[in-house]
């Protein structure tokens, strides 16, 4: 009985629907033509070629959200009321919108957001939400403009991002960037912010200035301090989320208030992104017991009221700070969660404790005389380490402060001592990166082997040898190769090896490699510096090479197959990649 009454209700609202489809085009006749021709001019014209087979005038119109949901999960769907309409047209990974009104059949415009994953149980009102909540900002107070439907969702729009690129701005507008941003918070409720951002990226339009572009008339407007002020109290309420601060513009650096994290608001935060900030968490800062994620670019902090902050976040997974020359010695807490620390270009930091017991990714760049404590932090499994002498400082060291070692990334300019053989082993590591850089050194790149025997159990190894060593090639000196004592590889399955030359003590490493490497799968030698090919980018030239650099690349073919090729086991699968023949034409 309940399903007849329920058929019985469905077939009544299928009548309205054609009852009320009737009336629109008998009203607005000339509708589908125009919509039919915008499709056409659109799929000719639409990014990446997305829209392909599609008509507007094809698809129903209803009241309401019509959505059809098949086996791929494409969907296509319409959206009409009395006075305006908005078309919504899906193909592969994109849905194409088009906004007019009724009345005078001109669109008013399109564009283009990711294809959205919709939930069965989903109504349509969280639909709606959810597809005007992705849409860049000034799109979406576009489309609340012509369509009714949109209004209520863009007075609780969850979003809020303004930059230069969100909103628009061109030359001519970009001077009026503060009542813009005002009129927009004035037609938002203020109700239902999730995630604020305000992104200052005027520093750009300097740099264009600077190159000389003064044709495009170029000028720019920074964030008045006073209207941030105004703007972040409107926007910051309990419920936030996510609050993103960057500002990269040239006025001094802005001093964020922390009495806008009070208690209610603080606990609902989740994200913090502060660049170009002062920033005092001793001053009004209330619990941040829910923060997840803290990142700090440019930020004027001491070491004390970093870890006043830390201490507040109980939650904290991940802490990025870079380019934060204020802080001499960072001391982590006992943090359980915290899982992921960067440190970039903090080039003040002598001393780096750490408590937090879970953590597991390290990274530590541009900050090289820093001193690390990590010995209560014994699960860190990933570690990238950037500073002079890495080589030798990880063989050396990391064995026993890292025994746990998984991944492991090297970048170094400066080797002056070669890496040592010793008894230490990394038990645990499986994928190792080196990268070594810089003019007339005395390293001896075959020393690196030593990583080969502390690491049982090595799978993947990379190396970019882009140092040029005073040792010259190995067509200048040839006398014998050098050997390691016979011990056996047995879990190395893939080497590549960027910038690869004819220095002896790189052919040395790369004939023990295969000849201690028993399980080897895949030797890649690249003669370049290993950046993408027009082949592979489809762009018009390949990076640029110096000829020396190109010089060098055609000696190291020689050294591959006078030296290498004949060591190659045949189960093992030999790439060799050379300069472009096209981009890199070269008399010799």
């Amino acid at each position: 009985m309940g399903l007849l009454k329920l058929n019985q209700l469905m077939s009544m609202k299928r009548r309205r629907r054609r009852n009320r489809r009737r009336q629109i085009q008998t009203r607005n006749g000339s509708i589908a033509s125009c919509a039919k021709s915008k499709g056409r001019h659109d799929d000719e014209h639409s990014l990446d070629g997305q829209i392909k087979g599609y008509s507007i005038s094809d698809l129903p119109e209803v009241e309401t959200l019509y959505i059809v949901l098949n086996k791929l999960s494409t969907i296509t769907f319409q959206l009409s009321d009395v006075s305006n309409s908005v078309y919504f047209v899906h193909s592969g990974d994109s849905v194409q919108f088009y906004c007019f009104p009724y009345r005078n059949n001109v669109t008013v415009f399109a564009f283009t957001i990711p294809l959205l994953i919709f939930l069965p149980h989903m109504c349509m009102q969280d639909i709606l939400c959810r597809i005007h909540s992705l849409m860049p900002i000034q799109d979406a107070a576009r489309a609340a403009c012509v369509s009714q439907t949109f209004l209520h969702s863009w007075r609780c729009r969850p979003n809020l991002d303004f930059s230069r690129e969100t909103l628009g701005l061109t030359k001519e507008t970009q001077r009026d960037i503060t009542s813009i941003v005002d009129h927009i918070l004035q037609n938002h409720s203020g109700v239902g912010v999730k995630a604020v951002k305000f992104l200052d990226d005027s520093w750009l339009w300097n740099s264009i200035k600077n190159q000389d572009f003064r044709h495009l008339d170029v000028e720019n407007q920074d964030f008045s301090h006073l209207d941030l002020d105004r703007w972040l109290r409107n926007t910051i309420k309990p419920g936030i989320e996510e609050l993103n601060i960057s500002l990269h513009g040239e006025n001094t650096v802005y001093n964020f208030p922390c009495s806008l994290l009070s208690d209610e608001i603080g606990e609902s935060l989740r994200n913090l992104k502060l660049v170009g900030c002062y920033f005092d968490p001793t001053i009004g800062l209330g619990s941040l017991r829910n923060l997840r994620r803290i990142q700090l670019g440019s930020v004027s902090i001491t070491d004390s009221k970093l870890e006043c902050l830390l201490s507040n976040s109980f939650s904290l997974e991940q802490l990025v700070l870079r380019v934060c020359s204020g802080i001499i010695c960072l001391k982590i807490p006992c943090l359980q969660r915290l899982s992921y620390l960067e440190v970039n270009a903090c080039t003040g930091l002598e001393v780096l404790e750490s408590k937090a017991p879970n953590l597991s990714s390290v990274i530590i760049q541009e900050a090289p005389h820093v001193q690390l404590s990590l010995l209560e932090s014994p699960r860190i499994t990933k570690y990238y380490r950037s500073c002079p002498g890495a080589a030798f400082y990880a063989r050396t060291e990391l064995p026993s402060s890292m025994p746990n070692l998984e991944t492991l990334s090297l970048v170094s300019n400066t080797e002056t001592v070669n890496t040592p053989v010793m008894p230490s082993k990394f038990l645990h590591l499986k994928w190792l990166s080196i990268s070594l850089s810089g003019r007339g050194q005395t390293y001896d790149l075959f020393s690196l082997s030593s990583f080969f025997d502390a690491s049982p159990f090595l799978e993947t190894f990379k190396l970019n040898a882009s140092l040029h060593v005073k040792r010259g090639s190995i067509f200048e000196d040839r006398s014998d190769l050098r050997k390691m004592p016979e011990k056996h590889s047995y879990k190395l399955k893939c080497v590549r090896i960027t910038n690869f030359s004819s220095a002896k003590s790189l052919i040395e490493l790369t004939c023990h490699i295969l000849e201690s490497a028993m399980s080897l799968e895949r030797l890649t030698l690249d003669t370049t510096h290993g950046a993408p090919r027009c082949s592979v980018m489809k762009t018009v030239r390949c990076w640029p090479m110096k000829k020396d650099a190109l010089m060098e690349a055609h000696r190291a073919l020689s050294a591959i197959q006078t030296y290498v090729k004949s060591k190659v086991p045949s189960t093992v699968e030999l790439n060799v990649f050379e300069p472009c023949s096209q981009c890199h034409a070269v008399a010799l």
